[in-house]
């Protein structure tokens, strides 16, 4: 006794076209490689505020240089967030301005 499967679960096989969906030109690549820097470059300072956080200096607040577009400033972080480095004395840092932080050497 055979039982076959009701129509609603067989699938509509179409091979015609298939390379159409996948195949997409390198353009697109060449022209996003730019961003995909910047935004490695963003993942990289990212990374250097995570490591400061985690770093045995770090109890509650860090005295840090950090490299902006513009200057170079000390501050004492004491937090971050998605967008933000918090200081001491409440004052936020634009994470996309910093181009470069580490901890401050006494």
């Amino acid at each position: 006794m055979e039982k076959k499967l009701p129509g609603v679960f067989v699938n509509k096989i179409n091979t015609k076209g298939n390379n159409k969906n996948v195949y997409y030109e390198s353009k697109e690549v060449v022209d996003s490689f730019e961003e995909t820097r910047n935004n490695n470059s963003l993942l990289d300072i990212r990374s250097k505020i995570i490591d400061v956080f985690r770093s045995s200096h770090y109890i509650y607040k860090i005295d840090v240089k950090i490299k902006l577009k513009d200057k170079e400033i000390v501050r004492r972080v004491v937090g971050y967030n998605e967008k933000y480095l918090i200081t001491f004395d409440n004052e936020k840092i634009l994470i996309d301005d910093i181009l470069d932080i580490k901890i401050k050497e006494e």
